[in-house]
């Protein structure tokens, strides 16, 4: 999950990438509304982590700006205005969410979580395809009740498959969630991610398809001859 941090705090906003890329996500910083707007405009992100006092274009302003052109990424307000009229204010503008400062990382993650099940249409914590199932609080793979070892780009790739479940997703799509911007991007890398997870998940029922110039898909394909 590829995530937009927008926090002037450059000693927060260190603190925020470091504990978030441990639990991988990739983030990208900006400092200002400026550089934010900019990202926006240019890059794709599954979310936003926004701050409201902000040099320059305020946090609210910037909201208003993401409204007016997405309905549907999800914005977390992260911010040390308490007052329940800036809070409700700014949710009714759009905001998906709004925590104060201090937070613990934790809570911070779990609303994350929340959100990014939400926008993808996922209540429950574990989602599952056949025996195949992930759990998106501890970010396992299990087939059955067997863990799944997965690289960090396999396990974002069968991530972002999973929450999609049912859905094409194209190349491109990969490339906005999975690599930030400074990031190489090797033309076979998706198809070699792909491969290893096939034969990793392989007996659960859950399938990659690849639909060929549209991109992929994860769909449960019951077993034609199952055992007896």
């Amino acid at each position: 999950m590829r995530l937009l941090l927008v926090e002037d705090n450059q000693e927060l906003a260190r603190s925020l990438v470091q504990l978030l890329s441990q639990s991988a996500y990739i983030v990208e910083h900006a400092r200002t509304g400026e550089e934010a707007s900019l990202l926006l405009d240019t890059q794709a992100y599954d979310l936003v982590l926004l701050d409201l006092n902000l040099p320059g274009i305020k946090g609210q302003q910037l909201l208003k700006r993401i409204r007016s052109h997405d309905a549907d990424l999800p914005v977390l307000i992260i911010s040390a205005l308490n007052e329940s009229k800036t809070i409700v204010e700014n949710l009714d503008l759009g905001a998906d969410d709004y925590l104060t400062k201090p937070f613990q990382i934790d809570e911070l993650e779990a609303r994350m979580r929340t959100l990014i099940r939400r926008v993808n249409g996922k209540k429950s914590p574990v989602i599952h395809c056949g025996s195949l199932s992930y759990d998106t609080n501890s970010k396992m793979f299990r087939n059955r009740e067997q863990i799944i070892d997965l690289t960090p780009k396999e396990h974002a790739v069968l991530e972002l498959l999973i929450l999609k479940l049912g859905k094409t997703i194209s190349k491109q799509e990969f490339i906005n969630s999975l690599y930030s911007i400074n990031d190489f991007v090797s033309p076979s890398a998706l198809e070699i991610y792909t491969t290893r997870i096939r034969k990793k998940i392989h007996g659960s029922g859950a399938q990659i398809i690849t639909l060929r110039g549209l991109g992929y898909m994860l769909s449960f394909v019951p077993d034609e001859n199952p055992s007896i």
